[in-house]
């Protein structure tokens, strides 16, 4: 083993969450948009009107799941575009 490598059992918790962000960063947008869905559901639960709780959060669920899945297909994409369409301007940068 190289000694330039990283060895994953001594990362730490903010270390391994910096070195995920690099390898996708859609993923830590994903999340801070799911948490600002249920952010944003939490200040509207109080004013839901005649709507039920059950309702309501159903509603919340799909669209906290619909802002993580749009994130990870937008990431998916960028990877993909990254890799296959822009991979010869890379090698030119590289020369």
């Amino acid at each position: 083993m190289a000694s330039s490598s990283v060895r994953f059992d001594d990362e730490s918790h903010s270390e391994k969450l910096a070195r995920k962000a690099k390898e996708a960063p859609f993923v830590p947008i994903g999340l801070l948009g799911f948490a600002g869905v249920v952010a944003y559901g939490a200040y509207k639960y109080k004013y839901r009107g005649g709507m039920s709780t059950s309702v309501f959060l159903m509603q919340l669920r799909v669209a906290a799941q619909g802002t993580v899945v749009a994130c990870l297909t937008a990431g998916l994409a960028y990877g993909m575009a990254r890799q296959y369409l822009f991979k010869s301007d890379e090698k030119k940068e590289m020369k």
